[in-house]
């Protein structure tokens, strides 16, 4: 359940931007999030809900933007997406990869009046 330790984290990092900018409300955050980040939005959303309780982020929408896994193979050179059930070069089948995205998380915009 790490979820709830990363969203208190987003949570602090919001608040104190809409502190910096004399906010008195908080309507939406936009997140980048990679697909092999191992963090469930469902439950962000859902502990952020509770964090946000009684303040200026209360009902605050979480929109997520989807980084895709993306590797490069250290054997040809391939570049490119893969699945995350499937972490192999699609082009020469080898597992020797670098990874470029897909661990992506963090707050890239709020959006407050």
């Amino acid at each position: 359940m790490h979820e709830m330790a990363i969203t208190q984290s987003i949570y602090n990092i919001a608040m104190q931007a809409a502190q910096d900018a004399g906010a008195k409300q908080v309507h939406s955050l936009k997140i980048r999030i990679g697909d092999y980040s191992e963090i469930v939005p469902a439950l962000v959303r859902e502990y952020f809900s509770i964090l946000a309780k009684g303040g200026i982020a209360e009902g605050a929408r979480l929109d997520f933007i989807h980084v895709p896994l993306t590797v490069r193979c250290r054997a040809c050179g391939w570049q490119g997406e893969i699945e995350k059930r499937h972490i192999a070069c699609k082009n020469c089948g080898g597992t020797d990869l670098q990874l470029l995205t897909g661990r992506e998380f963090y707050v890239e915009s709020m959006e407050a009046d």
